[in-house]
Protein backbone atom coordinates (compact mmCIF):
# COMPACT_ATOMS: atom_id res chain seq x y z
CA UNK A 1 0.00 0.00 0.00
CA UNK A 2 3.13 2.49 0.81
CA UNK A 3 4.25 1.99 -3.03
CA UNK A 4 1.04 2.80 -4.22
CA UNK A 5 1.07 5.69 -2.27
CA UNK A 6 4.31 6.70 -3.07
CA UNK A 7 3.72 6.21 -6.47
CA UNK A 8 0.32 8.40 -6.94
CA UNK A 9 3.01 10.93 -5.05
CA UNK A 10 5.55 10.74 -7.39
CA UNK A 11 2.97 10.67 -10.38
CA UNK A 12 1.65 13.94 -9.32
CA UNK A 13 4.59 15.51 -8.63
CA UNK A 14 5.47 14.83 -12.62
CA UNK A 15 2.38 16.07 -13.44
CA UNK A 16 2.68 19.41 -11.18
CA UNK A 17 6.58 20.06 -12.37
CA UNK A 18 6.18 19.35 -15.99
CA UNK A 19 4.24 22.56 -16.78
CA UNK A 20 7.09 24.23 -15.40
CA UNK A 21 9.84 21.98 -17.18
CA UNK A 22 8.06 22.48 -20.63
CA UNK A 23 7.86 26.46 -20.10
CA UNK A 24 11.19 26.59 -19.65
CA UNK A 25 11.62 24.50 -22.66
CA UNK A 26 9.12 26.34 -24.43
CA UNK A 27 10.84 29.22 -23.13
CA UNK A 28 14.51 28.42 -24.43
CA UNK A 29 12.83 27.25 -27.47
CA UNK A 30 10.86 31.01 -28.04
CA UNK A 31 14.24 32.82 -27.05
CA UNK A 32 15.85 31.46 -30.27
CA UNK A 33 12.94 32.77 -32.23
CA UNK A 34 13.48 36.17 -30.95
CA UNK A 35 17.09 35.95 -31.36
CA UNK A 36 16.48 35.00 -35.00
CA UNK A 37 14.26 37.66 -35.42
CA UNK A 38 16.72 40.44 -33.93
CA UNK A 39 19.47 38.87 -36.31
CA UNK A 40 17.07 39.38 -39.45
CA UNK A 41 15.42 42.27 -38.54
CA UNK A 42 12.19 40.96 -38.98
CA UNK A 43 10.15 43.90 -36.72
CA UNK A 44 11.74 45.99 -39.20
CA UNK A 45 11.30 44.36 -42.93
CA UNK A 46 7.55 43.52 -41.53
CA UNK A 47 6.94 47.31 -41.36
CA UNK A 48 9.05 47.89 -44.28
CA UNK A 49 6.51 45.95 -46.12
CA UNK A 50 3.39 47.95 -45.02
CA UNK A 51 5.39 51.22 -46.36
CA UNK A 52 6.08 49.06 -49.80
CA UNK A 53 2.05 48.35 -50.27
CA UNK A 54 1.27 52.25 -48.84
CA UNK A 55 3.31 53.26 -51.27
CA UNK A 56 2.18 50.63 -54.61
CA UNK A 57 -1.29 51.63 -53.42
CA UNK A 58 -0.43 55.48 -54.05
CA UNK A 59 1.15 54.89 -56.90
CA UNK A 60 -1.39 52.79 -58.67
CA UNK A 61 -4.53 54.98 -57.36
CA UNK A 62 -3.44 58.42 -56.23
CA UNK A 63 -7.24 59.49 -55.30
CA UNK A 64 -6.29 57.48 -52.19
CA UNK A 65 -4.01 60.14 -51.14
CA UNK A 66 -6.96 61.48 -49.01
CA UNK A 67 -7.49 58.33 -46.81
CA UNK A 68 -3.66 58.08 -46.59
CA UNK A 69 -3.28 58.11 -43.01
CA UNK A 70 -6.43 55.87 -42.55
CA UNK A 71 -5.16 53.34 -44.82
CA UNK A 72 -1.66 53.33 -42.91
CA UNK A 73 -3.39 52.85 -40.08
CA UNK A 74 -5.52 49.97 -41.55
CA UNK A 75 -2.44 48.01 -42.27
CA UNK A 76 -0.69 48.55 -39.64
CA UNK A 77 -3.04 47.06 -36.88
CA UNK A 78 -3.88 44.16 -40.15
CA UNK A 79 -0.04 43.27 -41.08
CA UNK A 80 2.00 45.68 -39.20
CA UNK A 81 4.31 44.23 -36.17
CA UNK A 82 2.28 44.05 -33.62
CA UNK A 83 -0.54 42.20 -35.58
CA UNK A 84 1.38 39.58 -37.30
CA UNK A 85 4.26 38.71 -34.63
CA UNK A 86 2.74 36.12 -32.36
CA UNK A 87 1.46 34.28 -35.79
CA UNK A 88 5.27 34.65 -37.43
CA UNK A 89 6.94 33.65 -33.94
CA UNK A 90 4.39 30.59 -33.87
CA UNK A 91 4.86 29.43 -37.51
CA UNK A 92 8.85 29.79 -36.81
CA UNK A 93 8.40 27.52 -33.34
CA UNK A 94 5.90 25.22 -35.46
CA UNK A 95 9.06 25.19 -38.49
CA UNK A 96 12.18 25.70 -36.88
CA UNK A 97 13.28 23.23 -33.56
CA UNK A 98 15.17 24.65 -30.67
CA UNK A 99 18.51 23.09 -31.97
CA UNK A 100 17.71 24.04 -35.65
CA UNK A 101 16.75 27.65 -34.88
CA UNK A 102 20.45 27.77 -32.50
CA UNK A 103 22.30 26.67 -35.79
CA UNK A 104 20.65 29.34 -37.81
CA UNK A 105 20.98 31.79 -35.49
CA UNK A 106 24.89 30.62 -35.03
CA UNK A 107 25.29 31.60 -39.06
CA UNK A 108 23.41 34.57 -39.52
CA UNK A 109 25.29 36.18 -36.50
CA UNK A 110 28.73 35.80 -38.41
CA UNK A 111 29.89 38.39 -40.64
CA UNK A 112 28.64 35.95 -43.71
CA UNK A 113 25.17 35.31 -42.09
CA UNK A 114 24.86 39.31 -42.01
CA UNK A 115 25.66 39.62 -45.23
CA UNK A 116 23.28 36.61 -46.46
CA UNK A 117 20.86 39.03 -44.34
CA UNK A 118 21.49 42.68 -45.95
CA UNK A 119 22.16 41.26 -49.30
CA UNK A 120 19.38 38.40 -50.18
CA UNK A 121 16.29 40.87 -50.60
CA UNK A 122 18.31 42.73 -53.90
CA UNK A 123 19.13 39.30 -55.32
CA UNK A 124 15.79 38.14 -54.75
CA UNK A 125 14.31 41.41 -56.44
CA UNK A 126 17.06 41.37 -59.32
CA UNK A 127 15.61 37.67 -59.88
CA UNK A 128 12.37 38.79 -59.91
CA UNK A 129 13.38 41.63 -62.28
CA UNK A 130 15.25 38.83 -64.64
CA UNK A 131 12.80 36.25 -64.74
CA UNK A 132 9.89 39.15 -65.79
CA UNK A 133 12.96 40.25 -68.77
CA UNK A 134 12.75 36.87 -69.70
CA UNK A 135 9.09 36.54 -70.17
CA UNK A 136 8.43 39.62 -72.08
CA UNK A 137 11.11 38.49 -74.44
CA UNK A 138 9.95 35.65 -75.00
CA UNK A 139 6.09 36.45 -74.71
CA UNK A 140 5.23 35.05 -78.21
CA UNK A 141 6.31 31.81 -77.59
CA UNK A 142 3.36 31.69 -74.41
CA UNK A 143 0.83 33.24 -76.67
CA UNK A 144 1.29 30.36 -79.72
CA UNK A 145 0.90 28.25 -76.83
CA UNK A 146 -2.05 29.28 -75.18
CA UNK A 147 -3.69 30.83 -78.48
CA UNK A 148 -7.08 28.73 -79.94
CA UNK A 149 -6.11 26.14 -82.56
CA UNK A 150 -6.39 27.52 -85.82
CA UNK A 151 -10.33 26.80 -87.17
CA UNK A 152 -10.16 24.32 -90.03
CA UNK A 153 -10.85 26.53 -93.06
CA UNK A 154 -13.86 25.81 -95.54
CA UNK A 155 -12.89 23.79 -98.31
CA UNK A 156 -12.06 25.90 -101.37
CA UNK A 157 -13.71 25.49 -104.51
CA UNK A 158 -12.36 22.85 -107.16
CA UNK A 159 -10.27 24.77 -109.59
CA UNK A 160 -11.67 25.30 -113.27
CA UNK A 161 -10.60 23.21 -115.63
Amino acid sequence: MKFLHRLTAITLLMLLLSPGIYAAENSSHLQQVETLFKLTQMEKKVNESVDTIMQLQMNQNPQLMQHQAAMRGFFERQIGWPALKSYITDMYLRTFTEEELKTINAFYITPTGQKVISTLPSLVQERNQLAMQRIQQNIGELQQIIAPPASPEAPSAPAAQ
